[in-house]
């Protein structure tokens, strides 16, 4: 046996010494040192912000000041994904802001529920799932109803149809008011959506979150076209783009997996890659999108997206395109950071890259204004004033 052993092992292939590969042989003491210490400025960074974003979490006012003594009915969109989450941070903020308060889908028993509830109001959202018959039902009744519209511009065509329906209307888009004023609705109130700090805030993310630009989104026509003007600076940065439709875009095999396409992102996951990335880009749809939109009046969109406000209650730093409504918001250059062509995008996102103090300051401003003055705890409160005592 031990015979068999030897040749066994004088069989065995000799041990060829290999040669290190240039990315080891390239780590001499020096370059070791250089990546340590990048690496600890990466930390201390994301450290230091973290603990900023917390002292301003701590400071925010609190959101409920009190209580409206009502009953209100909300009648979720219905639609499902995206809407649920808009839906569930309505309710919330609802539950807290109201004496009390229900939800129902729009297919529910809802006229049955409202004889034996005798609600002070009727809260729906969009509309768009619920028959006109059951909101002329409930005003029949004698019990306040209002209609929340959150895709104006987009679907004007639709809700020009609903809105009629109802007592008062509300709308995300400052310039759909005159619009539905124009169609015979007497009381007509602009409410842009707000943030679900619950949800969207800052927190300690792992690595795998952490980019230095991002966009989260539909591939819609105008944003395919800026992102494949922008691929320069999206090539040569740690990026991602996700949402769906993003295999339209022309250039879509440069970026690799910098790109998920065909991916929706729940609202937790997004809040991380939101906290996460040094740069979050926001891009608004076009309202002159034949392709997607209900819109055949061409009404210009001028307000922003709900987007605008959760990537700031998150803590991110934003870059979003202009839009004149904005400035009723946050302050650009202070709060939020703007540009009006790919090619200034690309310019400010080279700089704010390379100055992490300006970047996390504008951050931290537009997280303490978010929490302020852009929370659904907030809208809440401008609803209710607006439906009982304007």
């Amino acid at each position: 046996m031990k015979r068999s052993l030897k040749r066994q092992v004088r069989r065995q292939s000799p041990v060829r010494k290999t040669r290190p590969s240039p990315s080891t042989a390239a780590l001499t003491p020096a370059v070791m040192e250089e990546r340590r210490a990048a690496g600890f400025r990466l930390g201390f960074d994301y450290g230091y912000s973290w603990g900023r974003s917390q002292a301003v979490l701590l400071q925010a006012p609190p959101q409920v000041t009190n209580i409206w003594d009502i009953r209100v009915l909300f009648v979720m969109s219905g639609k499902g994904v995206p809407y649920s989450p808009i839906d569930q941070a309505i309710y919330e903020a609802l539950q807290a802001n109201v004496r009390e308060c229900a939800a129902i889908s729009p297919v529910g028993p809802i006229l049955e529920l409202a004889d034996q509830a005798r609600p002070d109001l009727v809260l729906v959202l969009e509309g768009m799932e619920l028959p006109v018959e059951v909101a002329d039902g409930l005003r029949m009744r004698g019990i306040r109803t209002a209609v929340w519209f959150t895709d104006d511009p987009y679907y004007v065509d639709v809700t020009e149809k609903l809105a009629v329906h109802y007592d008062d209307v509300f709308t995300l888009e400052l310039n759909c008011v005159p619009f539905y004023q124009s169609i015979g609705c007497p009381r007509v109130h602009y409410l842009p959506l707000g943030a679900n700090p619950a949800v969207f805030r800052p927190q300690p993310v792992p690595t795998t979150y952490r980019r230095d630009v991002s966009f989260i989104g539909s591939a819609y026509w105008n944003r395919v076209s800026f992102v494949n003007s922008i691929l320069p600076v999206l090539e040569n940065s740690n990026s991602m783009i996700s949402g769906w439709w993003w295999e339209r875009l022309p250039s879509a095999k440069r970026l690799g997996q910098r790109l998920q396409s065909g991916v929706w992102l729940s609202p937790e996951e997004t809040a991380k890659f939101y906290y996460g990335s040094r740069i979050v880009l926001n891009v608004h749809r076009a309202y002159d999108d034949e392709s997607y939109n209900c819109n055949v009046r061409k009404i210009p969109a001028y307000s922003v997206n709900p987007r605008t406000f959760e990537i700031a209650a998150s803590g991110a730093f934003q870059m979003t395109d202009e839009r004149s409504d904005l400035l009723n918001f946050y302050t650009p250059g202070e709060e939020v950071v703007t540009f009006a062509s790919p090619e200034e995008c690309m310019e400010k996102i080279r700089h704010y890259l390379a100055h992490e103090d300006e970047r996390r300051e504008i951050a931290l401003r537009g997280l303490r204004r978010t929490l302020s003055d852009h929370t659904y705890h907030k809208r809440i409160q401008s609803l209710l004033t607006s439906v009982f005592t304007d």
